[in-house]
């Protein structure tokens, strides 16, 4: 009977998929099929003609992986980090941590190159799989244990949305005196809430192109306002505490990304050559990035200097208005940049809330059956009333939001690569569609819990953060997410040996 039972349910997840194919290409196969009626109703059959991705969590055959534009992910992450949140995340260690520029554009730099390394790696995984990021991690976490990690995800998923939705909204209303923060914060939402709303094929080209009016902006301003850069008053000695605690936040914003890394490549060919896509994506993360970051640091601590930018930044830290002063001297052209500048966030808030989808969908495991689209309202419906109350808060939810989120993501990333290359010997073909929906087929997810929580035993005496400082960590600085990952990694080796045992899974 176990037999049986098995059987269909491996038939039920090749059907899923076939099903799922058919949608983009031919109405008539999927809809006599359609047993849970969402693509039988004329709303979905439209979008559906128009272009709009409905997969969400089911797999990806090898037959429909056959996207061969790899550039494209580099675009992806280019576009996601070329914004005005990457900016505002390089002035925290000049205003947070009271770092100079030399010391802040170090930490910047090294600290990157190194928290880049796992997000970029993890993308060269969706084309081997052809799944989501997340469902990859139910066969390391299981088929419940990977709710929590979702959970966190979504968390941090939408908490950038809200920091991009502030940012936006603020450059937004800092163009017209008639035009508030909320109203700045909505409009941002919208455009973000219609590209994700289409899915894989037009987010990809939107990231393709969102970048350029960027950088024109951006190069604007630095042409119009560059020769302010030299006034940075020096610093205070940097402390080892204030350095590694700027490098906490530094690694959280980019780390995180690993937690929804193949979410973009799942749909490339399974022979697209690994080294390929991971230069891709490390270059994505660390070029804007590591440019922005730095050019914030300076202009922040450049603003004092300068009148119109102090008036422009403001009380409240209104990095809208900053980069509006920056431009001020362009006339309405720097105010066309400013509205430029604003709608940078689209790209990340857009390919946030793609993410966002299906870690839903993994959350509450029976919605993976509704469309994929129906979640990003979800997520906007969420985050947009966070963004307009917390929008006078901005630099204490971002210092605090951007430490926290690191220190999970790099224990999730320690555990995905010690069951990867320690337990499957680095074999992408263990990780069967046949039952990325069969809990019992899949790992417990006991050791992957037990060795995250138990790594935190350690991780909480090492933070250092402006809402908590550990023992170890208010002498050494913030060592949370440095410690986080080989501590993870190393419990959890003993703990998946005997979960192993127990469950008597073969690979």
């Amino acid at each position: 009977m176990m037999s049986d039972n098995h059987h269909v349910q491996e038939k039920n997840s090749v059907t899923d998929i076939e099903k799922d194919s058919a949608s983009r290409d031919d109405l008539s196969v999927i809809i006599p099929g359609d047993k849970h009626g969402w693509l039988s109703h004329p709303v979905a059959r439209s979008l559906l003609s128009w272009g709009v991705e409905e997969r969400g969590t089911i797999p990806v055959s090898e037959e429909e992986r056959t996207d061969t534009q790899y550039y494209k992910i580099f675009f992806v992450w280019f576009s996601m980090n070329f914004n005005i949140l990457s900016f505002s995340s390089g002035t925290l260690g000049p205003i947070a941590f009271g770092l100079g520029l030399r010391d802040s554009c170090l930490v910047i730099l090294f600290f990157n190159l190194l928290a880049c390394l796992l997000p970029a790696y993890l993308n060269t995984w969706g084309p081997r799989t052809g799944m989501r990021q997340m469902i990859q991690s139910r066969y390391s976490f299981g088929y419940f244990g990977i709710i929590i990690p979702a959970i966190l995800n979504l968390i941090g998923l939408c908490g950038f949305n809200i920091l991009n939705g502030i940012l936006g909204g603020q450059a937004l209303a800092s163009v017209s005196s008639n035009m508030s923060w909320d109203v700045g914060i909505v409009i941002i939402f919208i455009i973000a809430l219609l590209i994700s709303f289409m899915g894989y094929r037009v987010l990809n080209w939107y990231e393709r192109v969102a970048w350029f009016p960027v950088l024109i902006a951006f190069l604007v301003a630095l042409g119009v306002g560059g020769k302010n850069l030299y006034n940075v008053q020096p610093a205070e000695p940097a402390t080892a505490a204030s350095i590694l605690s700027f490098a906490s936040v530094v690694a959280g914003f980019v780390i995180t990304y690993s937690a929804m890394a193949s979410d973009f490549t799942m749909y490339y060919s399974p022979t697209a050559p690994r080294s390929t896509i991971f230069w891709y994506a490390y270059l994505g993360y660390i070029v804007p990035i590591v440019l922005l970051e730095c050019l914030g640091a300076a202009v922040v601590l450049a603003a004092p200097n300068v009148p119109s930018w102090n008036e422009g930044y403001g009380t409240e830290g209104n990095v809208g208005g900053l980069l509006e002063a920056m431009l001020s001297p362009a006339g309405n052209f720097g105010k066309f940049l400013t509205v430029l500048l604003s709608l940078s966030v689209t790209g990340n808030i857009a390919a946030t809330l793609y993410s966002m989808c299906f870690n839903f969908q993994v959350m509450v495991p029976v919605t993976s059956k509704v469309p994929r689209y129906v979640f990003s309202i979800v997520g906007t419906v969420i985050a947009l009333p966070l963004s307009i109350v917390g929008a006078h808060r901005f630099y204490t939810a971002l210092t605090n939001f951007l430490s926290l989120i690191g220190y999970w993501a790099s224990a999730y990333g320690a555990i995905l690569l010690v069951e990867h290359h320690y337990f499957r010997k680095g074999d992408f073909s263990t990780y069967n569609h046949a039952i990325w929906n069969v809990p019992g087929r899949l790992p417990w997810g006991a050791a992957a819990m037990a060795a995250c929580i138990l790594s935190f035993g350690l991780i909480i005496p090492c933070m250092n953060q402006l809402w908590f400082q550990g023992p170890i960590g208010i002498t050494s600085g913030d060592i949370g997410f440095e410690i986080a990952f080989p501590l993870a990694a190393l419990l959890y080796i003993p703990l998946r040996m005997l979960e192993l045992k127990y469950q008597n899974t073969q690979y």
